[in-house]
């Protein structure tokens, strides 16, 4: 954990540190402890609509349906959900806002709740009831959805961890015994997967979740889009340094991923044609319940790793960031937030954790104990995302700038210029430098 997130996390998580002491087992029944409450009078005749992000991972839609049915049951509130793909959420969100009508709850991605922050309804005595009971938010939680350090404009659902997922046999026949873990052999790595004929590949499309490695690349070489006075310094020797490398490693790409958007490596490296790219659990997935038996072999061949540390000597990790908002043009803002409430209790985000095996770490610290992080070693790197991750914003203050930003691809563009020559790094600096400035306005 950088320092920042360990900073933070420390001061709003000293009860679940204690909780711990007791083992997984003590943590997951820590909020009976607490026996905190929190009781919402839903409105009557309340009908809910609901747009999320479709699944990459079945399970995680099947678990999340048992639970709307189970939520329907208890409360007699019909509940619709709607499924878009994470490019297509985005814009139905804005619309929505804009307009007034749509979606009562929506599921979306990393900061967007920074768009329209003040057409989301106020959900702070939720996030603050669930936070005491479940040992408290990550700090990148508070990051995305509490950026005025007072009110929640929605609740963290957790992260799609990007990770590194590798062919453990090709990877040991290219010389590496393990994975590297410094972007130097890293950069061996690729080049000696490349010429035995098993390459890698990374998006370097609009890709809303696979393309959030060109921020690692970028933090790992001391770059960044803004400083901490939200002051735009993406044009600096740290960021050519970063494209200067970004170059190397496209020279060992698998053609085409220029236009990789996010199901493509997954495709790609299920069919063989890579052998390492940055992706969440949802391969190893794939791999697990295929009925192919060429897919199925994969299994024990995937294994997963952490980004490498570049020359700053920290993690630099990015991952998805998922908020759940709740739009204030809505009928019934109270059926609204007793289903979030109800969708983050334990016994219903538990077995949704399980259900989508592992596809989505957890937001609230008592969830890391769950047995899905542990019960396959493979799935452990991915518990500890929004605990790591550094916001997408970084090292600035989140808002209308840095969604704007991030929805814009500002930094994914420039290393796919870089990258395949289309500019020098320099001019891609440059450029991301000027569209920047554009969101981050003195």
């Amino acid at each position: 954990m950088n320092d920042f997130n360990r900073r933070k996390f420390l001061e709003g998580s000293a009860g679940a540190a204690a909780a711990a002491v007791g083992g997984a087992g003590a943590l997951l029944a820590a909020p009976a402890v607490h026996a905190q409450t929190l009781v919402l009078k839903p409105e009557k005749d309340a009908k809910l609509r609901v747009l999320r992000w479709s699944r990459f991972v079945q399970g995680d839609i099947d678990a999340y349906m048992v639970n709307v049915k189970k939520f329907t049951e208890k409360t007699g509130i019909e509940v619709r959900v709607d499924n878009e793909g994470w490019e297509d959420v985005r814009p139905k969100a804005a619309v929505a806002a804009n307009t007034g009508a749509g979606p009562d709850i929506i599921l979306s991605t990393n900061d967007d709740a920074n768009l329209y922050p003040e057409k989301l309804l106020d959900v702070t005595d939720v996030a603050e009831y669930l936070g005491k009971k479940y040992g408290g938010w990550y700090p990148a939680c508070e990051a995305y959805l509490k950026p005025d350090g007072k009110k929640w404009l929605g609740l963290a659902l957790g992260a799609a961890g990007s990770y590194m997922v590798y062919r453990q046999s090709q990877v040991k026949a290219a010389g590496f015994d393990t994975f590297p873990k410094n972007t130097d052999d890293f950069l061996k790595m690729l080049k000696a997967l490349k010429e035995k004929g098993t390459p890698g590949g990374f998006a370097l499309g609009n890709a809303t979740g696979d393309g959030l490695w060109c921020n690692w690349l970028m933090w790992a070489f001391g770059g960044k889009l803004v400083d901490k006075t939200n002051k735009v310094v993406i044009d600096s020797p740290e960021t050519i340094k970063a494209l200067e490398y970004a170059k190397e490693m496209y020279a060992t790409f698998i053609p085409g991923t220029l236009s990789w958007l996010d199901p493509n490596n997954n495709k790609a490296f299920l069919d063989s044609q890579i052998s390492v790219t940055n992706n969440g659990i949802s391969i190893y997935y794939a791999a697990k319940n295929s009925t192919d038996p060429k897919v199925k072999e994969l299994q024990e061949d995937i294994q997963h790793a952490s980004f490498p540390v570049g020359p700053v000597g920290v993690p630099t990790e990015s991952h998805l960031f998922f908020n759940q908002m709740v739009m204030k043009y809505t009928k019934y803002p109270n059926a609204a937030k007793a289903f979030l409430q109800f969708m983050m209790e334990r016994e219903q985000f538990d077995p949704w954790q399980t259900g989508a095996g592992g596809y989505i770490a957890p937001p609230l610290a008592t969830y890391a104990a769950s047995p899905i992080w542990t019960i396959d070693p493979k799935n452990t790197p991915y518990r500890d995302a929004v605990k790591n991750m550094r916001p997408a914003g970084y090292a600035g203050k989140l808002g209308y700038a840095s969604a704007g930003a991030g929805a814009d691809f500002i930094v994914v563009n420039m290393v796919a210029e870089a990258a395949s020559g289309s500019k020098t790094p320099k001019e891609a600096a440059e450029r991301a430098q000027k569209r920047a400035e554009r969101y981050y306005k003195v």
